[in-house]
């Protein structure tokens, strides 16, 4: 136990989080978030439906969690869409300002939907890193909150509310797989999971393994920019904040490819789940690593191609334009 607790404060002291934060977001976020159900329609795994949240991905949570505590009005970020999206229609229902960064490859699907909620989008060459670091200087040069997709304590506490669930729905699991791009969710869950007896597994697109590699080499490092199909889970390095947690926490790191993913992908549209290549690799890794007992994989996102027309068309009277800021 003094072990423990040594660890927990060593963690708080690296990140500002403790377990605790994950209760606290649960809180703070409830009335804006659905408490999503997990779904029995697969042989062998549980499926945490995330693909049904507002806003189609679980981002919603660590965008509510940080927008609410910060008490932002003006509001940057950088991210792939799902994030982006979560952020316009919680700045459209609380009439915020808001301006979304997003790197040259993001999904244009996404960037219409973000716009027809109200946002303003921006496009930068590069990839994810070169994202961030333009929403961090936008955001300092215009006076804005910068709400990151992943590296923040707030947001990674309002993550760990989708393990906290699992945890609560099925407290018999003994393994929780998380799809991984910037490590949000991974931390987050991996926090949940702090002191509770289940596995936390990670699964990286094989193009881009950053935690798998970084955890190897015993420090973040930055990888080149990906073209997986999962195109939500692009970051190319750890963050300062979810690092330390994912490095004390996680029990294994898998990497699946993009047939792999699409497989997922097909296998849950049969079941009746639509799921984006994003959404579908914690049980492209569960299926890669077989049976392992009472298993839950995070369907992180439902924001196909045809949910996300669906969504823009719905969106009346259209797109506000607003002039980017810049200064």
């Amino acid at each position: 136990m003094t072990a423990r607790l040594a660890q927990l404060d060593h963690l708080a002291e690296e990140t500002g989080l403790r377990p605790h934060d994950v209760t606290a977001a649960a809180i703070r976020i409830a009335r804006h978030i659905r408490r999503t159900p997990v779904l029995d329609v697969l042989p062998g795994v549980l499926l945490k439906a995330e693909h049904l949240q507002h806003s189609g991905s679980f981002k919603l949570r660590g965008a509510t969690n940080a927008v609410l505590a910060l008490g932002a009005r003006r509001i940057v970020t950088g991210s792939s869409g799902n994030h982006g999206i979560a952020l316009a229609g919680l700045a459209g229902r609380l009439g915020l300002d808001l301006t979304v960064v997003l790197a040259a490859g993001a999904s244009p699907q996404k960037a219409a939907l973000i716009e027809a909620l109200g946002a303003r989008t921006v496009t930068v060459t590069g990839g994810v890193a070169e994202r961030e670091v333009h929403a961090r200087e936008l955001a300092e040069r215009t006076g804005a909150v910068l709400v990151p997709s992943s590296d923040h304590p707030l947001v990674v506490a309002g993550q760990g509310t989708v393990g906290r669930e699992i945890l609560a729905d099925v407290p018999d699991a003994d393994t929780v797989y998380v799809p991984t791009g910037g490590g949000g969710l991974l931390a987050g869950v991996c926090l949940a999971a702090t002191g509770r007896p289940v596995r936390v597994v990670g699964v990286e697109p094989a193009t881009t393994p950053r935690y798998a590699r970084s955890l190897a080499a015993g420090r973040p490092l930055r990888l080149p920019p990906s073209a997986t199909v999962a195109d939500g889970l692009r970051g190319q390095q750890p963050g300062t904040v979810t690092y330390p947690i994912v490095r004390d926490r996680v029990d294994a790191l898998i990497a699946v490819t993009d047939a792999e993913i699409l497989a997922a992908v097909d296998l849950l549209a049969r079941h009746g789940v639509e799921a984006e290549p994003s959404g579908a690799v914690a049980l492209a890794g569960a299926l890669r690593a077989g049976p392992t007992g009472r298993a839950v994989a995070v369907v992180s996102g439902g924001n196909t191609a045809s949910a996300l027309r669906t969504a823009t068309a719905r969106q009346s009277p259209g797109p506000r334009k607003h002039p980017v800021p810049t200064s």
